[in-house]
């Protein structure tokens, strides 16, 4: 039974939200493991004061609602970013870096999934986590480190568009193994090959709906506007769970529809204080439902897993270095920035939890997500750094100062090479 203070605990989980962000901000970190963190550390083990309880367990439900509501709004501010338009444009530093960058990065995910001896369905979830970049890390990254203009951002931003076409196509494949519970190969295979039919179906056929959209939209009202658009998304995204598509995935193909209309300024505005908001919420709510006790037996794992990414990362940046006809040197950036990990591989790991998949791999998450949000954007500020220590270069070099002696040696040196010729 809902008691009155309802609206008080929600209000205090938002106070100690915006804390953290705050503090985040003031050490110049991601905000992401910070608002885990705080989850953690309130949720199953945090103490009652009076009537209010910090263990959120009478709001825990409308929290984690509003977390809903964040994957929502963060896969649809993503397709409103991606736009097809723009991944066509991407051509080769897509195709060459991407796909160096999905292989390795998967090829690394069956490989610790075999050594945890984990089944195929969580095998196949712990895969889609070591994939998945995070978008909106590597975004402030590079907005913090000023780097945006830089040549190699062109490439990061072609293969984390690429890592975002493959994790879309993942979630569908997950959804048909494991939310639908079918069990035979051709169940699943129908299932994945209904989800590809959605997706391709927005793509083709959303495009051309987009000027109609355009007319409705057409001088509204802001509340209608908000209106029109919201029940887009959510129309969209309720349909794809009825047919066994992940609602995460209805909501990209909604952001991608709307991502060439020409209000797109505008509804990116008008989305971005909600995305902000409800992800946060998201965080917050994932950490809620963490035991910190718990996390023992993922620590190793998830340490292995962090290393494993970074140095993989690195090689596919190598390779798109090569491709892109970009220095060496620019391997360390795009391989330090593309390790970092957060919302994306916390929505692979829900869907398994959804699945009532193995524990572990939720704890498994939690390690992996922590480290890299925190290590990736350290070493991306320090990329230059590292890459002059590995390679003995960087430093200061002291002119030699030449006597007269040698400049007059110099100089019968340069008379008899005139005589001779």
């Amino acid at each position: 039974m809902l008691t009155n203070t309802l609206i008080l605990e929600i209000g205090i989980a938002v106070l100690l939200v915006a804390i953290v962000g705050l503090l985040a901000n003031k050490l110049r970190f991601s905000v992401i493991p910070f608002f885990i963190l705080i989850g953690m550390v309130l949720g199953q083990h945090a103490p009652t004061f009076g009537a209010i309880d910090l263990t959120f367990t009478e709001s825990k439900p409308f929290i984690d609602f509003m977390g809903r509501l964040g994957v929502l709004f963060l896969l649809f501010y993503l397709g409103l970013e991606f736009s097809v338009g723009r991944l066509m444009k991407s051509g080769k530093s897509i195709v060459s870096g991407g796909i160096f960058y999905v292989l390795l990065n998967f090829i690394s995910g069956l490989f610790i999934g075999w050594m945890m001896e984990l089944p195929f369905k969580e095998m196949m979830v712990l895969c889609g986590i070591m994939t998945s970049s995070s978008t909106a890390i590597v975004a402030k990254v590079l907005t913090d480190l000023k780097r945006t203009a830089n040549p190699e951002t062109e490439v990061i931003m072609g293969m984390i568009m690429f890592d975002d076409l493959f994790i879309a196509m993942h979630i569908s494949f997950l959804s048909g193994l494991i939310l639908t519970g079918s069990t035979s190969f051709l169940a699943v295979a129908g299932t994945s090959a209904l989800a590809l039919t959605f997706i391709l179906t927005f793509l083709v056929l959303g495009r051309k709906l987009v000027p109609a959209i355009d007319r409705l939209l057409h001088d509204k009202s802001s509340e209608l506007f908000v209106l029109i658009i919201f029940s887009l998304l959510f129309v969209i995204a309720g349909f794809s769970e009825t047919i066994h598509v992940a609602e995460a995935i209805g909501a990209l193909m909604a952001g991608l529809v709307l991502a060439d209309s020409k209000y797109i300024k505008k509804i990116e505005g008008m989305v971005l204080p909600y995305k902000d908001f409800f992800g946060a919420m998201f965080f917050f709510s994932f950490g809620l439902s963490i035991d910190m006790y718990a996390l023992g037996g993922a620590l190793g794992w998830g340490t292995l897993a962090a290393f494993i990414t970074v140095v993989v990362n690195v090689a596919s940046g190598y390779f798109a270095t090569r491709f892109s006809g970009l220095k060496p040197r620019n391997a360390v950036d795009i391989g330090f920035t593309l390790s970092a990990r957060g919302e994306f591989s916390i929505i692979m790991a829900n869907i398994g939890k959804a699945g009532g998949l193995l524990p572990v791999v939720q704890s498994f998450v939690v390690v992996y997500v922590l480290l890299l949000s925190i290590i990736s954007p350290l070493l991306t500020k320090e990329s230059k750094n590292i890459w002059n220590a590995l390679n003995g270069s960087g430093k200061d070099v002291k002119p030699v100062k030449k006597k007269l002696s040698d400049l007059e040696a110099l100089s019968e040196q340069n008379k008899t090479a005139q005589s001779l010729r």
